[in-house]
């Protein structure tokens, strides 16, 4: 079978994939994902989920071309609208902003039941896909955070289970590790604190515009930067040595 050439991101998501499971990719970029699952021998079935025709024939065409049909299907819609309750056992959303990847899955909440995993990388806003993992019952079992492309990708596993548990025995804040991750955390990696890095320089320049402003409203907007600063600060501290020890503000 033809093999498939896939980056980096897409095939952190795929070693995510259990052997032999039955996958929805949502939003599938060209159905890439869902032809490497497949040709790779990870998964059973595949369904590739798009909302517009353009990239919903472009998917079509990949598995046309592969001759996939009889373990995969390419379905035009709406997020998770596209799959039958109980039909998949993982959910691959990827490559979208966290508040649109956190809306699917509320929307589709109906088709979640029997799902056994959820594999979400979105490419901001993370802390919001965190939140409603809590809020919903799915625990995070795993996070990866990786550079490719000058670009810094999270990417988090989630399963059915009690959602607090990877946010224990730690000594930062729910609040905190919801922002940063719990199990990226822990790792302490260099893509981690490269990501933070650059959040602190962001800050510092929106810090520098503010300053040159004589309104009130600045002025106030200042203080909660600075507050943010100064959290990240230490963050960033923290991760420049080799465990997680700092007992910075809570933001």
């Amino acid at each position: 079978m033809t093999s498939i050439m896939i980056s980096k991101r897409l095939e952190t998501i795929a070693n995510y994939c259990p052997q032999g499971a039955k996958v929805a990719d949502i939003g599938s970029d060209h159905a890439l994902l869902a032809a490497f699952l497949l040709t790779s021998g990870t998964a059973s079935y595949v369904i590739a989920g798009e909302l517009n025709e353009g990239p919903f024939q472009a998917a079509k065409k990949q598995i046309d071309n592969l001759q996939l049909h009889q373990r995969a299907t390419v379905r035009k819609g709406d997020g998770l609208a596209v799959l039958a309750p109980q039909e998949v056992d993982v959910i691959c959303i990827a490559g979208m902003g966290g508040q649109l990847i956190a809306s699917i899955l509320e929307a589709g909440k109906d088709k979640l039941d029997g799902v056994s995993r959820l594999i979400l990388q979105p490419n901001v806003g993370a802390d919001t896909v965190r939140r409603w993992l809590i809020h919903n019952g799915w625990q995070l079992v795993a996070e990866t955070i990786m550079e490719e492309d000058q670009i810094i990708y999270e990417i988090l596993v989630a399963e059915p289970g009690d959602p607090l548990v990877p946010y224990t025995g730690q000594d930062r804040t729910v609040e905190e590790l919801i922002r940063i991750g719990p199990f990226l955390w822990r790792e302490h990696s260099a893509a981690l604190r490269k990501k933070w890095q650059a959040e602190q320089q962001k800050l510092q320049y929106v810090a520098k515009q503010l300053q040159q402003s004589s309104r009130e409203e600045a002025k106030l907007r200042l203080d909660e930067v600075n507050r943010e600063l100064q959290w990240i600060e230490e963050v960033v501290q923290c991760l420049q040595t080799d465990k997680p020890s700092f007992n910075g503000s809570n933001s």
